[in-house]
């Protein structure tokens, strides 16, 4: 990499630092929060190229002694002095090429997991509370908090459908890729002959976005009011506490009865809302800037096949990267990291091979 252009991008981070040192760039709140979350967002990527120039520096003052230096013994030390920097040299630049990718500006955002039993009928509702809880168990291995929003159980322990947040630093990026369909392969506990069958889930997985992103008019949103119809003790019976929000525009609905309060269910609702309409709007934008191109790890589309647990062979295929591994019992308990970074990586490779 050529130091042109790490040069720009040191000049660029100088005056990011100039322009937070300027009265008038504080004064304009705005403006101040954006330069620097850029400027934060930036220094890992500053940290490395500075430490490009200071390896390449040495690499040539090593060079140049090498080229007077008489004693054979002095100058084979230099030699290998610039073999081990060239080495340091290289995975500085490929971690460079890394850090300068675009990044996805929804990664930082807290996300909203949608999780629906779909073929399969109660076997595929009790497959949702696996998934359900391998993420929550693999959010929480990294720190992040989960949030119940909606749930739909049913009388096996199954769920229909079931809706949560997890929060976190980097939560959408993290877990971005879960979106589609994924396929169970086992003898489900009430097949009495031992027969494998196949069910499917869908998950989506949406940035939680704020208002700002969206172009809220309170308008268009038709608000219901209703009785929970799940158990909730007499409080059920007394008071309409379910809440179901509908987007004229789109018809898009969403509805939300877990909480007691009504106040409670209307903001998760809404947040659910603003999700889904984010999420149609970054489609269409995506549909606009590209009709045939298909990203290596798929389109992020809730109807598409991405994985397949089968529980006789204890294995995992991830169907976007030809991924099989053969350690489905710790998957499904959380360790998902051998699925979750290949798949990054995948998309990172697609994205320098853009680039270049």
């Amino acid at each position: 990499m050529k130091n042109e252009i790490l040069t720009l991008k040191l000049d660029e981070y100088m005056e990011m630092e100039r322009l937070l040192a300027d009265p008038k760039t504080a004064n304009d709140t705005k403006k101040y929060k954006e330069i620097s979350k850029k400027y934060s967002d930036m220094t890992p990527l500053i940290e490395k190229i500075r430490s490009v120039f200071t390896v390449r520096k040495n690499i040539e003052e090593n060079s140049d002694m090498m080229k007077t230096e008489k004693d054979a013994e002095m100058k084979n030390l230099f030699f290998e002095e610039n073999k081990q920097l060239k080495l340091l040299e290289d995975t500085l630049v490929s971690e460079i090429n890394v850090l300068l990718i675009p990044k996805d500006p929804n990664d930082d955002k807290n996300v909203i997991f949608e999780i629906r039993a779909g073929t399969g009928g109660e076997e595929a509702a009790l497959f949702a509370a696996v998934l359900f809880r391998m993420y929550k168990k693999y959010a929480e291995t990294k720190g992040y908090a989960v949030e119940s929003i909606d749930f739909h159980p049913t009388e096996l322990g199954g769920f229909k459908e079931m809706i949560f947040g997890i929060k976190g630093k980097n939560s959408y990026g993290l877990f971005k890729f879960e979106s589609g369909v994924h396929r169970v392969q086992r003898v489900p506990s009430t097949e009495n002959s031992g027969r494998i069958h196949t069910s499917a889930v869908t998950v989506a997985v949406l940035p939680e976005v704020e208002d700002v992103e969206l172009d809220i008019i309170e308008k268009d949103f038709k608000i219901d009011i209703f009785h929970a119809s799940g158990a909730g003790g007499q409080n059920v019976n007394k008071v309409a506490t379910a809440v179901r929000i509908t987007h004229l525009p789109t018809n898009t609905v969403v509805v939300c009865q877990d909480e007691r309060s009504q106040h409670k269910n209307r903001e998760k609702a809404m947040r659910i809302m603003k999700a889904r309409l984010y999420e149609q709007k970054v489609k269409e934008q995506q549909a606009e800037i590209s009709k045939s191109r298909k990203d290596l790890v798929g389109t992020g589309d809730r109807s598409e096949r991405i994985r397949t647990y089968n529980y006789p062979e204890r294995r995992v295929t991830d169907h976007r990267i030809n991924l099989t591994l053969y350690k489905l019992e710790a998957i499904v308990d959380g360790e998902l990291d051998d699925i979750i970074i290949p798949l990054r990586d995948e998309d990172n490779k697609r994205k320098l091979l853009e680039m270049s």
